[in-house]
């Protein structure tokens, strides 16, 4: 892919919502699964969920019923709509388009800058 720009992250109240965005320029997602990954310093960069190229969805345990991930292959976008946000999902958002091997997802090197999410209490 080419570059990949997260935008849309901001500081939020405790069960209030925000959508981040992911854009590619240089590159289509039409046909591959985009995934969001999050990462805080001194915890590991945890998958967040994920959205195939059909449409089906995967999501964290952790985030299930509040998050949705969704795509606009025509503008080249994803979005993950986060709602009932607590302050655990604190985090630099990133997206990134992964691998898919026996029903699994795993990285490919290329990251945006991230944005930033803060979920205060």
């Amino acid at each position: 892919q080419g570059q990949l720009v997260e935008s849309g992250g901001g500081l939020v109240q405790a069960g209030g919502s925000l959508r981040v965005s992911c854009a590619a320029s240089g590159s289509t997602f039409s046909f591959k699964p985009i995934a969001w990954y999050r990462h805080t310093p001194g915890k590991q960069r945890a998958l967040v969920a994920v959205i195939d190229a059909d449409g089906t969805t995967t999501y964290a345990d952790s985030v299930k019923a509040r998050f949705t991930i969704s795509r606009d292959n025509a503008t080249n976008t994803v979005y993950l709509q986060m709602n009932s946000l607590k302050p655990e999902d604190t985090a630099v958002y990133y997206c990134n388009v992964p691998y898919k091997f026996s029903g699994s997802y795993f990285p490919s090197g290329t990251w945006g800058q991230g944005t930033h999410v803060t979920v205060s209490s």
